[in-house]
């Protein structure tokens, strides 16, 4: 099934919940926030939360500084 990560198209598997998908794609989840289709989902959901066709996905990643 397509999805849209970052604005690019990319196909994964059915039934891919947002933590599987962060796994495939090797990124650190710990001060990171997950949106789809432009709502925040909250990082407890993201084992259960399921892709669907279409979605637009996007991760931003939080920075400290001063």
């Amino acid at each position: 099934m397509k999805i849209k990560i970052h604005g690019e198209e990319r196909e994964i598997a059915p039934d891919t919940s947002i933590l599987a998908l962060l796994k495939e794609l090797s990124i650190e989840e710990k001060t990171m926030a997950a949106a789809v289709n432009m709502e925040v989902v909250k990082k407890e959901e993201w084992d259960r939360y399921i892709l669907s066709e279409d979605d637009k996905v996007e991760f931003l990643h939080f920075v400290g500084g001063g």
